[in-house]
């Protein structure tokens, strides 16, 4: 067992190491990070790839690891994801479809958490918690329309 863990930290996970540079989850414990490791999966794909599409109904949750993506909705370009942002947090909790298509521009690594697994996240940390609703608040605030 030790051996394991030694060699574990001879070598680390590049995974760990790529989430470890995800401002998301940059403050989360080396162990909490490996724990997270283990919930997500980490898929490489190509420019043009729809990531999900507006109106479906979620079952995951994206933060981009690596490479750009355009975030799309009826009236066009939303906005630009880049290494370290996510999407799909709105529909899963909310429970209702999809606010938005998320289309990769450039090729990129993308970490997915199924829902069951984003719902762990949100339940055991709640400093993540915390710093996801600041981003959406964010982009709420500049996505409205200001009052005159």
């Amino acid at each position: 067992m030790i051996e394991i863990l030694t060699q574990r930290r001879r070598h680390p996970d590049p995974k760990v190491e790529r989430m470890r540079r995800i401002p998301l989850l940059a403050d989360c414990p080396p162990r909490v990070l490996e724990a997270i490791a283990h919930l997500v999966d980490e898929v490489e794909v190509g420019p043009g790839r729809t990531l999900m599409r507006e109106g479906e109904i979620a079952h995951e949750f994206l933060v981009l690891a690596e490479g750009e993506a355009e975030v799309r909705c009826a009236e066009g370009t939303v906005r630009v994801l880049r290494a370290g942002d996510f999407a799909g947090e709105l529909a899963l909790l909310s429970g209702g479809p999809r606010t938005a298509t998320v289309v990769t521009t450039t090729p990129a690594r993308v970490l997915v958490f199924t829902s069951r697994a984003f719902a762990q996240l949100v339940e055991c940390l709640p400093g993540l918690s915390l710093t996801m609703l600041r981003v959406v608040a964010g982009r709420l605030a500049t996505e409205l329309p200001t009052a005159a």
